[in-house]
C-alpha cells in the first residue's frame, strides 16, 4: 500500500458500487450533489479548444532538444502565463552521442544503421544470440550468461530490460523496435557496462524466427562516444488558493510535450498537453482549497527524461504535500481502443494495484458516462517517477494504441473531439473532487469503502 494510499471523504457522499461497472449514489440528494460539482468542470470543457491546441502543436514534430520542442514550450509557457499562473520553464541537459556503430551476424554485417543506445559503454563483444522477448524478470530466464540478449522494446523501461538481462549474465544487448519507426531510441544507465545497440523492428523480427531453427553468433561494436550536449524543457505552472483557504496539499495534472523524431505527434502526446491545457483554463476560474500544478514534460521519448528531472528537483517539502498525480498520454486517438468499454480508456498504475487516482478516475467514469473505467499495470510514461516518489499516480490512456503510433501519420485527421472529450471530463471531474473547497483535506487513511467497484484488466498498450 503506498504512503499515501488515502481517499477523498466527500463532504456530499461518496459514490457506491453496484457491482456491475455502473453507479449508484448513497441518495438522490448525494448524487445530484456530486452531479453538480462535476458539473462545475465538465461543462464548461471545449473539446474544439483542445483540438485547436493539437492543431498548432503538431504542425512539426517536437523531437526533444530541438527548434520544435522549444516551440511548443513557448506556446505552453505563454497559455499558463495568460491564465495568470505561477509559470516557469525548467531547462535539463539531453545527451546525443555519435558513435561509430556495427553489428555483426556470424561473418556478415546485420546492414541499415546500428545506434548505440544514449550511456552505452564502447567496447565490442562477439557471443552466442539469445531470444528474451521483452526481458521481463520472467522472460530472461537463466540462459543469458555470456550470451548477447536480443530484447523487444515494449511495456517496461529501457533501464530495467538492460538491468534484467544483465543481472543474469548478459555481455551485450541488441534491441528491436517495436514499431516500424527506426531505431532512434533507448537508454542505459550507469553502472551498466554492456555493449546496448538499438536497430529495428524488421531487423529484429527477422532475427527472432532465425533463432527458433538455427543458433547465432553476433558481434556488437560500440565505438567510443562523442557526447553532444543539448537542452530540453518541462514547463509548470502552479494554481494556488487563496491564502485563508489553502489545506496545504498539492495534486499535479500531466503530459509531455515532446514528440518521437519527425513525427507530430497529434495523439502523442499533443492530445494530452491540450487537456492540461483546458483543465488550468476552467479551473483558473474555479474556487479551489488546493495547489494544482500543471505540468508539461519534455523528453518522454527519450525514457521519461523530463519528468524525472522534474520530480529528482522537488524539494521534500513539496513532495510530501502531494496527495495525486493524474498523466494524460494519447487521449485522442480515434482508432485507438478497439471494442473496449469506453473508447478504450484505461488507467494503468506502476504496479498494478488501485490507488486514490485511480478509485476517483473510475468513480467519475460511473458518474459522468455510466462506465466505471477499468485500470491496468505499465510503465513507460510520466506517471513513473511521481510512483516511484510514492505519490498515488495513474496513466490515462486509450489502449490499444492506433497503427499510428509513433509514425509520420499521427497527424490531426486522427484524433477523435470525443476521445478528447471524455478523458478530459473524467480527470477534471477527478482533480476537482480533490480540490475543491467543500471536500476535506485528505488525511492519512485507508481507501475508504463506498467508492465505485471496478476491476483490473490485463490490457496490453501495443
Amino acid at each position: 500500500m503506498y504512503r499515501k494510499s488515502l481517499t477523498v471523504l466527500l463532504a456530499a457522499g461518496m459514490v457506491l458500487s453496484t457491482g456491475t461497472g455502473f453507479a449508484q449514489t448513497s441518495g438522490a440528494i448525494n448524487a445530484q450533489s456530486d452531479t453538480a460539482f462535476d458539473n462545475k468542470v465538465i461543462k464548461k470543457i471545449s473539446a474544439d479548444n483542445m483540438y485547436n491546441t493539437i492543431a498548432y502543436l503538431s504542425e512539426q514534430p517536437r523531437a526533444a532538444g530541438t527548434e520544435g520542442e522549444l516551440r511548443a514550450v513557448k506556446y505552453i509557457e505563454s497559455q499558463f502565463k495568460s491564465l495568470g499562473f505561477e509559470t516557469r520553464v525548467q531547462p535539463f541537459p539531453i545527451y546525443d552521442t555519435v558513435q561509430n556503430v556495427k553489428v555483426k551476424i556470424g561473418d556478415s554485417d546485420l546492414g541499415g544503421t546500428p545506434r548505440a543506445l544514449s550511456g552505452s559503454i564502447s567496447g565490442k563483444v562477439t557471443a552466442e544470440l539469445v531470444n528474451v522477448g521483452k526481458a521481463k524478470p520472467e522472460e530472461v530466464g537463466e540462459n543469458v550468461s555470456g550470451k548477447i540478449a536480443l530484447v523487444e522494446r515494449g511495456d517496461i523501461t529501457f533501464v530495467e530490460k538492460v538491468q534484467n538481462v544483465l543481472n543474469k549474465g548478459a555481455v551485450g544487448v541488441l534491441m528491436y523496435n517495436n514499431s516500424p519507426s527506426g531505431n532512434n531510441f533507448g537508454q542505459v544507465s550507469a553502472g551498466q557496462n554492456i555493449p546496448a545497440v538499438a536497430i529495428t523492428q524488421a531487423q529484429g523480427l527477422e532475427l527472432v524466427e532465425q533463432l527458433k531453427t538455427k543458433q547465432i553468433t553476433s558481434t556488437l561494436e560500440v565505438g567510443k562516444a562523442e557526447r553532444i550536449e543539448k537542452t530540453s524543457y518541462n514547463v509548470i505552472a502552479s494554481l494556488k488558493p487563496k491564502a485563508n483557504k489553502d489545506n496545504g496539499q498539492i495534486v499535479t495534472v500531466g503530459a509531455h510535450h515532446d514528440s518521437v523524431p519527425g513525427g507530430p505527434g497529434a495523439n502523442d502526446d499533443a492530445s494530452g498537453v491540450s487537456a492540461v491545457l483546458e483543465l488550468a483554463r476552467i479551473l483558473a476560474k474555479t474556487p479551489i482549497d488546493t495547489e494544482i500544478r500543471f505540468l508539461t514534460f519534455g523528453s518522454e521519448e527519450r525514457g521519461l527524461v523530463g519528468s524525472s528531472f522534474y520530480a529528482d528537483s522537488l524539494p521534500k517539502e513539496d513532495v510530501d504535500r502531494m496527495v495525486a498525480h493524474f498523466q494524460m498520454d494519447m487521449i485522442g486517438g480515434r482508432d485507438a481502443g478497439e471494442d473496449n468499454p469506453a473508447g478504450g480508456l484505461i488507467m494503468y498504475t506502476i504496479d498494478g494495484m488501485k490507488n486514490l487516482v485511480t478509485d476517483l478516475g473510475s468513480s467519475a467514469g460511473a458518474r459522468t458516462m455510466d462506465v466505471a473505467i477499468p485500470y491496468g499495470q505499465l510503465g513507460r510514461s510520466d506517471h513513473q517517477p511521481f510512483h516511484e516518489l510514492g505519490i498515488p499516480s495513474a496513466l490515462f490512456i486509450h489502449s490499444p494504441v492506433e497503427p499510428w503510433y509513433h509514425q509520420p501519420t499521427d497527424t490531426l485527421d486522427k484524433i477523435s473531439k470525443e476521445k478528447l472529450q471524455q478523458a478530459a471530463e473524467i480527470v477534471g471531474a477527478s482533480v476537482y473532487q480533490i480540490a475543491r473547497p467543500e471536500t476535506p483535506a485528505l488525511t492519512n487513511a485507508r481507501v475508504a469503502p463506498g467508492t465505485v467497484d471496478y476491476d483490473f484488466d490485463d490490457r496490453p498498450v501495443d
